[in-house]
């Protein structure tokens, strides 16, 4: 019996070899399709990414799938595959804050697969700079957390810097507080990135009441200094733990659950409608009574659904905003172009910070 059990798992094994291979010889053929639309498209000067051919692709797999293979993996499977053909075209770079193992990072490699190259930054103003000044092409920023809002230095920035906005993510967050020993006694201090201690307040109130917090860049540079300091306590991502060979000393400190943190991807030039995206506006209103109100009212005319509304201060003058606006469709949807026109002489400044892909039309995590 036992003899017949190891002769049909090994013939098992050897039918599971063959389609291995076989699905490896489908790759290559595939990749090797994907570089001759890219050199169509260079001999064209055609944007080398289509946004709304990549969802009709994953639309027509999950259909043709029927639930027999589990839709979350077939996701990420093809998601990694067609960024390892569209990075076959042209190698993508992509700049975050650093060091590795942070959010941003996570976010990233959600975003444009493990092919990609990736920059780590000091800072977020920094992933500004270098897609602006044309080091890097593309960088990855967190714009805002369910449970703590917006990150006003991404929204500052954006004031900063002339990028577009290419892309969108949303990657739930879960926080771990480590440590070298893995012992919670070891601690002295805690480290992190200050909207994680934000988001994990109520948890070390409770728990590590006398144990002071720190402030530092990035979740990533609180992993580091534990690494290297035996009282040292992160708040860091999963990705970190193995990165800096740090212990888990408790898992989802997190106060609330559904965490979740939105990455914008900024470029040079947005891409083309996907028929599920979202339009990004910089305005700044004039002085009269109403100002803002001329605004709303033309978005609800042309029925636009406004998701973000959003003010920060112009540095240098005083009580002078800018506000930020989000809303459902593309640029070259007939309603979202007619409303951009109807708003550019009401506003005093006015600048379409880009059209790009909704996230939740993106592959899922696993």
């Amino acid at each position: 019996m036992v003899d017949e059990q190891k002769n049909e798992i090994h013939h098992i094994r050897k039918n599971i070899d063959a389609l291995d291979s076989e699905i490896l010889t489908l790759l290559k053929r595939r990749i090797g399709f994907a570089r001759e639309i890219g050199r169509l498209k260079d001999e064209n000067n055609r944007a080398k990414w289509d946004p709304l051919r990549e969802r009709q692709i994953y639309e027509r797999l999950l259909k043709e799938n029927g639930c027999s293979f589990p839709e979350d993996s077939l996701r990420t499977i093809f998601h990694e595959i067609i960024t390892a053909c569209r990075l076959s075209q042209r190698n993508i770079e992509v700049a975050y804050l650093g060091p590795e193992a942070t959010f941003s990072h996570l976010a990233g490699v959600k975003y444009f697969g493990h092919s990609a190259t990736y920059n780590p930054q000091d800072a977020i103003d920094d992933v500004f700079s270098e897609v602006e000044k044309g080091r890097t092409p593309y960088g990855i920023v967190p714009v805002e957390n369910s449970i703590e809002g917006s990150v006003v230095s991404t929204l500052d920035s954006f004031m900063k810097y002339k990028v577009q906005i290419c892309g969108e993510v949303q990657l739930e967050i879960s926080h771990n507080l480590v440590c070298r020993s893995g012992n919670i006694e070891d601690i002295q201090t805690v480290a992190s990135h200050a909207q994680p201690l934000a988001q994990c307040r109520e948890w070390l109130r409770k728990h590590l009441p006398n144990i002071p917090t720190l402030p530092v860049l990035s979740t990533g540079a609180a992993a580091q200094m534990a690494a290297n300091n035996p009282n040292i306590g992160a708040i860091a991502s999963s990705l970190a733990i193995k990165r800096y060979e740090l212990q888990v000393v408790v898992k989802g400190i997190e106060d609330y659950r559904g965490n979740t943190t939105r990455f914008l991807v900024i470029g040079k030039k947005s891409p083309s409608a996907s028929g599920q995206d979202r339009t990004s506006l910089l305005v700044g209103t004039m002085d009269r009574p109403g100002a803002l109100n001329e605004i709303l009212t033309v978005l609800s005319e042309e029925e636009i659904n406004l998701t973000k509304l959003e003010s920060r201060p112009i540095k240098g003058k005083q009580w002078k905003y800018l506000f930020f606006l989000d809303m459902i469709g593309h640029i070259e949807d007939e309603k979202i172009f007619r409303g951009c026109e109807r708003l550019r002489p009401l506003c005093s400044y006015f600048e379409w910070l880009g059209s790009y892909p909704q996230s939740n039309y993106l592959p899922s995590d696993t």
